[in-house]
């Protein structure tokens, strides 16, 4: 098995500080570290609300590829095409080191839903997001 999900996936991923952390299949859910760099910041000196959106979709994204993996193997691999993002800020993100965790609520052939949340040092949860997502091939792999 590839376990595509454990490097970069993106430009993005790397710029965002992406770092694997694991992979629980059981629970489909895939924990992701995030290291915002300094540019990051937003004027209140934590991280800027987009860019959160980005963290969230990042792990959600990851954690249906590490399902679909899992489930179907390498040829098997799926990435969401999102029709949509909610998203809850609960607390200020801050400049350093968060947690992420996405999980596949569901996915069939032709929808997934993801749920995703930061959370701090201390486990407290930052900000919250659910996505409803098509699960489509990767580039060059379409079947």
């Amino acid at each position: 098995m590839a376990r595509i999900y454990e490097g970069q996936r993106s430009p993005s991923a790397e710029l965002m500080g992406s770092e694997f952390v694991s992979f629980d299949e059981e629970r489909g859910e895939l924990t992701t570290r995030f290291t915002p760099p300094p540019s990051f910041a937003s004027p209140r000196g934590a991280v800027q609300g987009g860019l959160i959106a980005g963290f969230l979709d990042e792990v959600m994204g990851g954690a249906l590829l590490a399902v679909t993996e899992a489930k179907f193997g390498e040829e098997g691999i799926r990435l969401p095409l999102n029709l949509d993002m909610n998203l809850t800020f609960l607390r200020m993100v801050p400049l350093e080191t968060i947690t992420a965790k996405g999980r596949v609520v569901k996915a069939g052939k032709r929808v997934a839903y993801l749920e995703g949340e930061l959370l701090d040092s201390e486990g407290q949860v930052l900000a919250r997001a659910t996505s409803t997502a098509l699960p489509t091939p990767l580039p060059g792999r379409e079947t």
